[in-house]
């Protein structure tokens, strides 16, 4: 994400100004960056050893050092695609400062949608979905009354197992699970593709963008990936968002926004699709969309346990420590395992993470490691 994002800001260095880049780990990466765009502040939140950069830029490191540098470089626009709970706190900066949020963490809505939305109404802040299904509902939506929408359609290619054999997925492999048929992402949420986990989360994210009652959001397969969502108006009216699936495109929306700037990517060809198929969601097949019904119907802090016991349960199978399944069946125990608690804060938010992951840990521990 972030590499897509920088070439698109090389293109418009015209329009952009790079204040600010900021990575977990990659030092080099995050070194050949700022030689490139020459931000005023640089922060690796997971190494405290600087790398080499340009004379003039800051260093901050750390999760703490991240927020000091967001203040030191004060930007306009903010783009968070940190991966998991972890991008929480750079999305209440950013809400609290009124700026604008370009969101690809989607977990931050998850975990704490019930607080964050409030607070970007209080500050006037504006959220850019980057996800490609909430941006592809964002633009169908424009400039439409709330009242007219009777649904939100949200897309999902059914990963890599759509029409594997059910009675087979206890012995899927972490290798068969990072192989999505249409995108390139990262492997938690690729995991997440798989599961389904990922469209769950899409699910509740939708609902707080968009202030949808959960009734009125549909999970349909689409195995292209190329209607990227629709919109389902009171009159009987559709509209969808196409498109090739390239996450540059709502990177591009989302930076450029209320304009539409160009790009040198391969546009959508509708001459090479004859054929788009929409099929059923299948619940038994991917219980963790459920999930996300279930957290919403909870509410308070439900959503944040079950996007931490994801987490701990996604790398535990990536590790080779659980088998397939038991990803869904932990988030699903771990929601179920108390009452919600209300929001009020962001450490409310983080307290309930925390817990989960330990619960979450503590369950994984007692099974089984799959056969090699």
């Amino acid at each position: 994400m972030g590499k897509q994002a920088l070439s698109i800001l090389r293109e418009h260095a015209d329009r952009f100004t790079v204040c600010l880049l900021a990575a977990h780990a990659s030092a080099e990466a995050l070194a050949e960056a700022a030689a490139t765009h020459r931000p005023d502040v640089a922060c690796l939140t997971g190494r405290a050893t600087a790398p080499a950069l340009p004379a003039g830029t800051r260093w901050f490191h750390g999760a703490d050092g991240l927020l000091q540098a967001l203040d030191a470089s004060a930007p306009d626009i903010v783009l968070n695609a940190i991966t998991g709970a972890a991008g929480l706190a750079t999305t209440e900066w950013t809400l609290r400062r009124g700026a604008s949020l370009a969101l690809a963490n989607k977990e931050s809505l998850v975990a704490a949608g019930e607080y964050l939305l409030p607070l970007a109404r209080r500050s006037g802040a504006r959220i850019l979905p980057v996800d490609s299904e909430h941006c592809a509902i964002f633009q169908c939506l424009d400039g439409e009354a709330p009242r007219a929408i009777r649904k939100l359609w949200l897309t999902g290619s059914g990963g890599p197992f759509r029409t594997r054999d059910l009675a087979t997925f206890a012995a899927i492999t972490p290798s068969e699970a990072l192989k999505h048929p249409t995108w390139t992402m990262g492997p938690r949420i690729t995991v997440g593709s798989a599961t389904m986990m990922n469209k769950a989360f899409e699910v509740i994210e939708a609902h707080w963008l968009f202030d949808v009652a959960p009734a009125a959001i549909e999970v349909v397969l689409h195995p292209q990936s190329i209607v990227h969502s629709m919109v389902e108006f009171a009159d009987g009216s559709m509209l969808a968002q196409c498109g090739v699936p390239d996450m540059r495109v709502p990177i591009l929306f989302c930076l450029g926004y209320p304009e539409r700037l160009p790009f040198g990517f391969q546009p959508f060809d509708p001459q090479r699709w004859a054929t788009l198929a929409f099929e059923p969601f299948q619940p038994r097949r991917y219980p963790a969309v459920g999930l996300a019904y279930e957290a919403l119907r909870l509410g308070g802090d439900a959503g944040a346990r079950l996007n931490a016991a994801d987490e701990v349960a996604t790398a535990a199978f990536l590790a080779g420590r659980i088998a397939f399944p038991a990803i869904t069946a932990t988030a699903e125990q771990v929601l179920a395992a108390r009452p919600p608690r209300p929001l009020s804060a962001l450490a409310d938010v983080i307290a309930a993470d925390a817990e989960a992951r330990a619960e979450a840990r503590a369950r994984i521990a007692t099974l089984p490691h799959p056969p090699a």
